[in-house]
């Protein structure tokens, strides 16, 4: 008998033809809705393996009902939706997929740069909207990318792909991260710098740094008063990393210049929220990593995994390591 899988969102054909030839599936089959609550409690107990997405709050309640769960996998770099503890006490594998949407990334990154520093968004809702009269002298002027200083939170491998396109515009680099990394430095042409000395300094800072409860909140009314009035954030991290009600005050009160964001605090972001009044923010429904080629290779990676997982191999993206150690020697399971 297949081991039995449960898949929370309609998912690509590509990944989903893979795993219905090694499973037996159990399918949210919405594309835009997550699967509720309710469906993931009737199942989770009848299951093998766990095909989710970042949408999906997998706690620990939840992994409780889990009678013969083997293996989370998330189609995601990020798993602060996964109770991760929970899961390693019981010995369930939990994977992601990292590496594969680097450069997509790392693009939206620079993207934000663009548009926020040259008002893109603005300017094009300025012309629809039938304001553009002449051209005059300083029309939706904004701030220069070239020969900027850009500081960037968090130097994992997204972090040194937004630094590579930045050497491209001449940008000085400096970087905060827990560990300081003096090969990519050297590679790169960067520099450390206290958090504090880096929002003094950048004229953009871009949030990298995963969500965790030391990120928690990291940039909040202090830290930006710190930065320049001209200075611009992006957050394309995770929305819990930067005080939105600070956020909000310090752009309308031109503490700071404008923002872009990817990502809120919830995700959906509310119609009503404060941010989306203002014209010097961006916003993007968390796009990061959507490249069609990205989202495929991640579906495929979230797939391979569970397969690996399954087949008592060791899956290449592993979150929890002493999990796959417990279920190997016997250990693990309540």
């Amino acid at each position: 008998m297949k081991p039995i899988v449960l898949i929370t969102r309609k998912v690509p054909e590509i990944a989903r033809a893979l795993l219905q030839e090694a499973f037996e599936l159990i399918e949210w089959m919405e594309e835009e809705e997550p699967a509720p609550r309710s469906f993931l409690e009737k199942w989770i107990g009848e299951v093998d393996g766990l095909y989710c997405l970042l949408t999906d709050k997998i706690d620990e309640s939840l992994i409780a009902r889990s009678n013969r769960l083997k293996v989370i996998s998330t189609m995601a770099v990020g798993f602060n939706h996964i109770d991760v503890a929970a899961a390693s006490k019981r010995g369930i594998l939990v994977t992601h997929t990292p590496e594969v949407l680097t450069e997509t990334t790392a693009d939206l990154a620079f993207a934000l740069i663009l548009a926020t520093a040259r008002r893109l968004v603005e300017a094009s809702v300025f012309l629809r909207e039938g304001q553009w009269k002449t051209w005059s002298p300083m029309l939706m002027t904004g701030q220069e990318v070239y020969g900027a200083t850009l500081g960037i939170i968090g130097m994992g491998r997204i972090g040194e792909a937004v630094a590579r396109r930045a050497s491209g515009f001449d940008m000085k680099i400096l970087y905060h991260n827990r560990n300081q990394k003096p090969e990519a430095e050297m590679r790169l042409g960067m520099a450390y710098a206290g958090l504090e000395e880096l929002l003094q300094a950048s004229d953009f800072v871009v949030v990298l740094a995963p969500y965790t409860q030391e990120t928690a909140d990291m940039i909040r009314k202090e830290q930006l008063q710190l930065m320049k009035p001209s200075a611009i954030l992006i957050n394309v991290a995770r929305g819990g990393i930067v005080n939105e009600t600070d956020l909000y005050d310090a752009l309308q009160k031109g503490t700071i210049w404008a923002a872009g964001l990817d990502v809120f605090d919830t995700e959906p972001v509310p119609l009503d929220h404060p941010l989306l009044t203002l014209t010097n923010v961006v916003t993007l429904p968390h796009i990061g990593s959507a490249s069609i080629q990205t989202r495929m290779q991640m579906a495929l990676i979230a797939a391979q995994n569970l397969m690996k997982g399954l087949a008592g191999e060791r899956p290449n993206f592993v979150v929890n390591p002493t999990a796959w150690s417990d279920v190997n020697t016997g250990q693990g399971k309540e």
